[in-house]
Parts: C-alpha cells; structure tokens; sequence
C-alpha cells in the first residue's frame, strides 16, 4: 500500500512537471477566473434582466457568433504553424487586411438588409444596435490574430490576464447598468465594448510580454503575403467555411427559439447554454490552446500523433463526466435555486445540453488535430452533414412535436452522434499518419 501511494505521488508530479500540464494550468486558470467571475455575478444578473433582455442580446451574439469566424477567413489559426516567425507576421498582415475588408461588407450588407434580420428575429426594440456588429465582428478577428500569436509564442499567462480582466469589466458593467436600465440594449453594447477590450488587452500584452520586432513585418513584401494567402489556403477554404458553419449550428437554437417561441424562451436557452459551456471555456478550450502548438510540435518532430489524441481526450472524459451527469440528473432544481424561479425552464434545457456540452468538450484535442493532419476538408464536409441533422431535428421538435424542449432534445442528440462520428474520423487519420511516417 505504502508502494502504491509513493508511486501514485510520484506519477502526479512528473505529469505537473510536464510543461504540458503547467501551460493548461495557466491558461486554464485564468479562464477559471473569468469564469468565477461570470458566475459569482450571475445570480444578480439575471434577476436584473429577466428572460427576454437575454434572449435579445442571445440573438445579437449568435449572429455576432455566425460572423466572427469569417472575419480574417481563419487565416489566424495558421499562424501558429509556420516554423519562422517571419512568416507567421506575414500571416498577421494577411488577417489584418481581410479583417477591414470584412467588416466592412458587413455593413454594408446590413445597410442594404438589416431591416429584414431585425424583423425575422423580433428584435425591433434593438434595431439600431445591429449596426455594431460590424464592429464587433472586426475586434473578434483581431483579437483571435492577437490570441494565435501568444499562443504561437506560449504566452500563455497573457492569454489568462485578458481573459480574467475582460471578464472583471463586462460583469461589473452588465451589474451596475442593470440597477440603472436593465435591457437586452445594455446588455448588446457591453457585449460590443467586451470584444474590442480584449482585443486591446492581448495586444497590449504582446507590446509587453513577447519578443517580437513589429518593424520585421516590414520585411513580408506584399507578393509574399500573396504567396502565404496561397500556401495557407484551406484555411480560408475549408476551416472558414467549417467554422461558420459550426458556429451556426450552436447559434441556431437561440435564433429558431426567438423566431418561433420569443426573445424569453430564447432567453432561457441562452443562460443553459452559458452554464453548460463553461467547462469547455475553462478547461477544454485552454487544453486546445496549449494542445495545438503541441500537437504541431510532435508532427514536426515525428512523434506518435494518435497517441497524444487519445490521452488528451481521455483526461477531458474523466475530468468532465461528474459535472455534466450532476446537470442531468438536478438541472432544474439547480437554476431555480441560483437564478431564480423563473429560471427553471433554463434547467429543463440544461439537463439536455449536458450531453451536447460533454461531447463538444472532449472533442477539444481532435479539433485541434485537424489543420495538422490536414484534414480541413472532411472537417468541412462532416460540418454540413451535421449542422443539417441538427437543423432538421430543431424543425421536427418544432413543427411536428410543437416543444421546445423536444427540439433541445434532438439538437442534442445530433450532436452527440456527430461529436462521436468525428472523434473517431480524426483518431483513424492519426493513426494512418503515424504508419506513413513509420514507413517512410
């Protein structure tokens, strides 16, 4: 027994010796914080607000959501990838460029057909607001840009500060408006303000924290950064498109409930939503931070991808199984008790989530397996098969059933089979690269 437990002592420290452990346990505990923060103000929140104030600003954020990811065509998430850091800042030159230009197609776009978003989704009493979203969509792309760089330098501590102080700021805004103009108003120029802070925190932090001469961009004339755009383009190709479309099968619930049961059951669905992405936002994104960097390294160095899939995957599956079951057995019971009564529809979502969340946060190291393994098509292709199921599920429960909580329900489900379906795919491909790279 005394063997056991020294051996058990030791294993646990050398995996906290591992440089691995330690730079999830920095991102992650910055993201905790932020987290904390989000739910220590939540209970005031939402009795601030009330249902339809977040389900108006839960219809902004889910367009803002289907936006962002097409604000420099994935372009940023390359940057990690190129082994000198010239080429990475002409990358950034690259983002930077087609993040203007799409941020203003946007508004134009929304000057020529804002009125009929507005209409469709019943936010009239926000119509002016829509106009930020060009804003918000142009620091979301710059804040990812600025992100990818810390990452690609492992500034980890950075990424965790931002996270934290951003946080500190949108709640204690979200709090003191919401004794003076509680509205989904409010709550949509805050959630404006957030995405250009941030984007200004990283970018500080890179000023301070990272050795980068900004005068060697200089150095990428404009017929390289043609030559990058070519060389990288499955990103735009592929990863943009798949993005998009992976953020609109999770907006897509917010925008079909306010379109076909209102901004307060929209609302309901946003606080879930909220809640049961909050060990994705904690840990699982801050593995994938840490993890892709990694993974690029082993690809390079020729070491066993599979296995460093496997591992991570399963360390986010133990890790997460005992939360997630606690929503879906007490969901209701638990949002009535920390949001308020009126809240408990949010739990009846909740325990179905639950499923959904758990799988999207043990797909975290395959996601972040895949512009490594060059498999950016069959992401794209598995990301219209799904979206589609889920959209047609969300119909059935609707239009068939007449539920909202039966169309959460087959959300869900889909969900779960195609989060299944791609884990496996990306585990397979790894595998395949590890006996090409033996053999050759």
């Amino acid at each position: 027994m005394v063997n056991l437990v020294v051996t058990l002592r030791k294993k646990s420290q050398g995996i906290w010796r591992s440089s691995f452990v330690r730079s999830v346990a920095v991102v992650a505990s910055g993201t905790a914080g932020a987290q904390a923060v989000t739910i220590a103000f939540a209970p005031l929140i939402t009795r601030l607000y009330g249902p339809e104030a977040y389900g108006v600003q839960g219809a902004f954020i889910s367009i803002m959501s289907v936006a962002a990811p097409i604000g420099a065509l994935a372009y940023p998430i390359s940057v990690v990838l190129p082994r000198r850091d010239e080429e990475a800042l002409g990358l950034l030159r690259l983002s930077a460029y087609i993040s203007f230009f799409i941020a203003a197609l946007i508004a134009v776009g929304l000057w020529l057909g804002g009125e009929a978003v507005i209409s469709l989704l019943e936010i009239e009493s926000i119509s002016t607001l829509i106009y930020l979203l060009p804003v918000a969509v142009l620091f979301a792309a710059w804040k990812q840009m600025a992100e990818r760089w810390l990452i690609r330098k492992k500034a980890f501590g950075v990424i965790a500060r931002s996270a934290l102080a951003n946080s500190g700021f949108l709640n204690s805004a979200r709090a003191l408006a919401g004794f003076v103009y509680p509205s989904g108003a409010v709550l949509i120029v805050l959630a404006t303000v957030a995405e250009v802070l941030h984007a200004l925190l990283m970018l500080i932090g890179i000023r301070k924290r990272t050795t980068i001469d900004l005068s060697e961009s200089s150095e990428v004339s404009t017929s390289n950064v043609i030559e990058l755009a070519h060389r990288h383009r499955d990103f735009p190709l592929y990863r943009a498109p798949q993005n998009t479309i992976n953020a609109a099968s999770k907006s897509l619930p917010v925008l079909m409930l306010a379109t076909f049961f209102g901004p307060s059951t929209a609302g309901f669905y946003m606080l879930s939503q909220m809640v049961m992405g909050m060990p994705s936002t904690l840990v699982g994104k801050a593995v994938s931070d840490v993890f892709y960097p990694r993974i690029t390294e082993a690809a390079h160095n020729g070491e066993n991808l599979s296995r460093h899939i496997l591992r991570a995957t399963g360390s986010l599956a133990a890790i997460g199984i005992v939360p997630f079951a606690i929503v879906i057995f007490f969901g209701p019971w638990m949002f009535s008790l920390v949001f308020g009564e009126e809240w408990s529809m949010a739990g009846e979502y909740a325990r179905w989530l639950a499923l959904f969340f758990f799988f999207n946060f043990i797909n975290k190291p395959s996601n972040a397996a895949v512009p490594v393994l060059g498999i950016q098509r069959g992401l794209l292709f598995y990301e219209i098969l799904s979206t589609g199921g889920k959209v047609v599920g969300f119909l059935l429960g609707f239009y068939w059933l007449n539920s909202d909580i039966w169309a959460v329900a087959i959300f869900s489900v889909v969900g779960v089979i195609a989060y299944s379906g791609v884990m496996l795919w990306v585990y397979l491909c790894a595998v395949r690269w590890d006996r090409d790279k033996k053999a050759v």
